[in-house]
């Protein structure tokens, strides 16, 4: 049976990740040209949002692990019984680590992209200075994927528990015995 305990555990954390990475979108750093005597050069506002994009990385990493170290990722430990349950906890094995790798990449490159700050200036020139700034929408595709992460990793874990504790058809010993009867 699936442990209620892990799956509460694991949705806290996919909640807390995905609140983070709301956050961090709303909170994205933005810059203004600020224009002293003869240069030009560009002003950045808070940079909490990297943060509050590495927090969310690291609960998502955190639920996975955990996730994954209790099913043993599906390939080590025992085999799971032939079943319906079998072929739906690989499938959803499969869809949550895509949807991990997705929300995990977006957060990351989400965060780095947002701490980059141009670090240069226009003195006596006519160029038009470019500020960057992180685009919108990469903290919250990130969300997103979150929200599809947990959603699929608590199926499997659901599925590969069924499997897991699925009786054998044939329950009496099946080779061949090598001793008098």
């Amino acid at each position: 049976m699936a442990s209620t305990a892990l799956l509460v555990v694991v949705f806290v954390f996919d909640l807390i990740a995905f609140a983070l990475a709301v956050a961090a979108e709303q909170r994205r750093s933005s810059a203004k040209i600020q224009t002293l005597a003869n240069s030009s050069y560009c002003v950045y506002d808070s940079d909490i949002a990297t943060g509050l994009g590495v927090g969310s990385f690291l609960f998502l990493l955190a639920s996975q692990v955990l996730i994954m170290g209790v099913s043993r990722c599906l390939c080590c430990g025992k085999a799971l019984r032939p079943s319906g349950s079998r072929s739906w906890a690989i499938m959803l094995f499969i869809t949550c680590w895509v949807f991990f790798l997705i929300a995990e990449a977006c957060l990351l490159a989400g965060s780095v992209r947002n701490a980059y700050h141009t670090k240069y200036r226009t003195v006596f020139t006519n160029e038009k200075l470019s500020c960057e700034t992180l685009r919108k929408g990469i903290f919250g595709a990130g969300a997103a994927f979150v929200v599809f992460t947990g959603i699929f990793s608590e199926l499997y874990y659901v599925s590969y528990s069924r499997a897991n504790e699925l009786e054998t058809p044939y329950s009496r010993e099946t080779g061949v015995r090598m001793q008098n009867l």
